[in-house]
């Protein structure tokens, strides 16, 4: 693994979330963040799309969860962010992070929420994780 990364900030999709009366009631806004570890050599050698992640496809797919699924808790929506990012086998780490923007008088509550698969990232930080 080569320690390459992509990042993906500030996705702004609208959806049904929430624990509290009324918070499925109408859309509200989801502010999400993404940062994958995957090898781009095959990238940044070739310049092709296909030896990359299609940036425009993730996007297009986060926003299509956030704003046709619905979910009471943050951490059960960045799980389903999470699961559909690691369809991806290239991919060796994925962090979502989805925040809430202005809901308890201004402050901002997010959620993160990791996934690692497993031998992908040896060599990464010297070891296999556990």
């Amino acid at each position: 693994m080569t320690g390459d990364s992509i990042s993906i900030r500030g996705i702004r999709a609208h959806g049904r979330h929430g624990a509290l009366p009324g918070e499925r009631d109408r859309p509200q806004p989801f502010d999400i963040d993404i940062d994958i570890e995957l090898d781009l050599t095959a990238a940044r050698k070739s310049d092709a799309l296909e030896d990359t992640l299609d940036y425009a496809a993730l996007h297009a797919r986060v926003v299509h969860i956030v704003s046709e699924r619905s979910f009471r808790l943050l951490e059960r929506l960045a799980d389903e962010i999470l699961n559909d990012v690691m369809t991806d086998r290239r991919i060796a780490r994925a962090d979502v992070t989805i925040a809430k923007p202005g809901i308890l008088d201004g402050a901002t509550p997010s959620v993160r929420v990791t996934a690692v698969r497993r031998g992908l990232l040896r060599g990464l930080h010297g070891q296999e994780e556990p």
